[in-house]
């Protein structure tokens, strides 16, 4: 049984707490920082096994595995002052840290870096770990899959690709507002852009084509689909996200415009 602790308890910490308690490995024991008290509290009084620790350092000293969930902001400073046992796994989840620097202002030998998103709280996500480590491996298994990744340049792609979450909500956004502009109630256009994203998500999942093949299967030569692909294409949208796309690879990547 693995001890395990959080450094910052935000959204994502909250999400795989939840996650783990409701996994394979329910029983393993979790313990909180008392950053965020109140969500910390909340976690400790709803899921077994869960506690909160006096400070950083009792979740650094009672920890066999612990998971650094702060802001890139203030990471330096939390993470200074905290001394961490030769050998142990520490698991980053900031982003825009490369390992040598979380090594650097922890002293830590055996650090992974991970992209944890809130789909893991339903035990349905993939996350990229770098470099692997099969213990860190079987955590985010038993959060959906694992996927381990041996190049620091793929893992900053992958991590880039998370920031697309905020766009894709904005697309549907768009696209409902429009709806209800024309004349429909916005908790039926809601309702129906939900379930046409979500069945496309599981065609991507599940339907081994290429992405090509699969934009031409959903697009009628001449119709409605390949109309609304031409229009936003021609209007630069694909140039756009590709454009955000690299700027945010740049900002985690550290590169220099």
């Amino acid at each position: 049984m693995t001890r395990l602790g959080f450094i910052g308890t935000g959204s994502i910490t909250a999400a795989m707490v939840r996650g783990l308690k409701a996994s394979p490995l329910q029983s393993w024991p979790i313990l909180l920082t008392p950053r965020n008290a109140e969500l910390a509290a909340e976690l400790a009084s709803d899921l077994p096994g869960v506690t909160v620790a006096a400070d950083n350092q009792a979740v650094v000293d009672s920890s066999d595995m612990v998971f650094l969930a702060v802001r890139p902001q203030i990471a330096e400073s939390v993470l200074r002052p905290l001394h961490f046992r030769a050998g142990q796994n520490v698991v980053s989840l900031i982003a825009g840290l490369s390992c040598d620097t979380v090594s650097d202002w922890t002293g830590a030998t055996h650090v992974t870096r991970a992209i944890p998103l809130p789909f893991v709280q339903n035990g349905s996500d993939v996350t990229p770990i770098h470099p692997p480590q099969a213990d860190v491996a079987q955590v985010f298994d038993a959060l959906g899959k694992a996927l381990s990744v041996q190049d620091a340049k793929a893992f900053d792609i992958y991590s880039s690709a998370s920031a697309l979450m905020a766009t894709y909500f904005s697309l549907v956004e768009t696209a409902s507002d429009w709806m209800v502009a024309k004349g429909l109630n916005a908790e039926d256009s809601r309702s129906y852009l939900g379930a046409l994203f979500g069945n496309l998500g599981d065609v991507l999942r599940d339907d081994p084509r290429s992405l090509d093949d699969l934009r031409v299967a959903h697009s009628t030569v001449g119709g409605l689909n390949e109309q609304v692909f031409h229009q936003f294409t021609a209007a630069g949208g694909a140039t756009a996200l590709t454009d955000a796309l690299t700027s945010v690879y740049h900002r985690v990547a550290g590169i220099k415009a």
